[in-house]
């Protein structure tokens, strides 16, 4: 799609959730600040009566919250983040910049409510409460994750988000938590738990979140996050445009980046001069503040960063594909010092 956004567009902006650019300050995002995602209805849930499907057995949110209880602080952030961005763009939620967010979550290790597993265990299929069409197809969200993937210590039931109950649009009373891949793997409302000795060929897996170029193509899976960063705008903003004013003079600049692999260095550029920032350091699966200083002299000017992990370099521009998924190419932020 080319040109203006599409009602449709406007309809899924309005009911999903941007984090501001302005709460990359805290290390921790806010609930109410928080991006959310919704696939389809949030659903009715009542905890009470709640049951969580493992395999052949249930289990009520006390008997889960009765096992070994973890809190892990990590980044989420939506495949589809920076989709607005792509020229064409594939027709769905028109993200910018903001979906993206972190949260300490609280609930039980995955491995510890799966237990001994069978080895010819291929794969654990999460399936959702939420039920709707997409693309003509009729479906409860479901993901997987290989058994390997699945049994890590980090990956979490979670019931708790920052201390608190989850909150409706985020997946109360059970998610799941997969710290280091992208926010779709973290399936919410979380009702079933199953295991294949194949792989999973539900549409959202398959069909939904595949880097293609082409329709029709066989495409590549979405999985772990990419190396990324952003800068929280400085200065204040003009209302309706939202272009950055900045008073001359001393400026410290800061921003987040994060990746599934490990952060090693954050640049930071006025008008096409990089520079090393400083970078602070953070739990294993949540973004990490950088800093730097800047000397802000009157004009226009344009501000950039750029992460880099263990396996590369954000690159200056994004790498297209039929579905607007994995947009990592660098912020860029226009601003007038005056």
């Amino acid at each position: 799609m080319d040109g203006a956004f599409a009602s449709e567009e406007l309809e899924l902006a309005l009911r999903h959730v941007s984090m501001p650019l302005e709460a990359l300050r805290y290390d921790v995002t806010p609930v109410g600040l928080h991006y959310t995602l919704c696939h389809f209805d949030i659903p009715a849930l009542d905890e009470s009566a709640f049951r969580l499907r493992v395999v052949d057995r249930t289990l009520s949110m006390a008997q889960l919250q009765g096992l070994e209880k973890r809190t892990v602080r990590a980044t989420l952030e939506c495949a589809g983040n920076g989709r607005a961005k792509f020229q064409p763009r594939y027709p769905s939620m028109p993200w910018t910049q903001g979906g993206v967010s972190t949260a300490d979550w609280t609930g039980v290790p995955l491995k510890r409510v799966l237990g001994a597993v069978s080895p010819r265990t291929a794969e654990v299929v999460f399936t959702g409460a939420d039920r709707g069409f997409d693309s003509g197809v009729e479906h409860a969200f479901a993901r997987s994750l290989p058994l390997e993937e699945a049994m890590r210590d980090d990956v979490l039931l979670a019931w708790e988000m920052n201390g608190q109950p989850l909150a409706p649009q985020h997946g109360a009373p059970l998610r799941l938590v997969v710290p280091g891949w992208f926010g779709m793997a973290s399936v919410k409302w979380l009702s079933r738990i199953e295991l294949l000795d194949r792989p999973f060929d539900g549409y959202q897996q398959a069909t939904g979140y595949q880097y293609k170029k082409r329709a029709g193509e066989d495409g590549t899976p979405v999985r772990q996050m990419k190396v990324k960063s952003l800068i929280a705008p400085p200065g204040i903003a003009d209302w309706y445009s939202g272009r950055r004013l900045v008073d001359a003079g001393p400026v410290t600049v800061t921003g987040r980046a994060w990746s599934a692999a490990p952060i090693k260095r954050v640049e930071f550029a006025v008008d096409g001069e990089w520079r090393d920032a400083d970078l602070e350091e953070a739990d294993r699966y949540a973004w990490r503040r950088w800093r730097c200083e800047w000397k802000a002299e009157p004009g226009e000017h344009e501000l950039a960063c750029r992460a880099t992990d263990v396996e590369g370099t954000q690159p200056n521009q994004p790498d297209w594909n039929i579905g607007g998924m994995g947009n990592n190419a660098l912020h860029r932020l226009r601003v007038t010092v005056r």
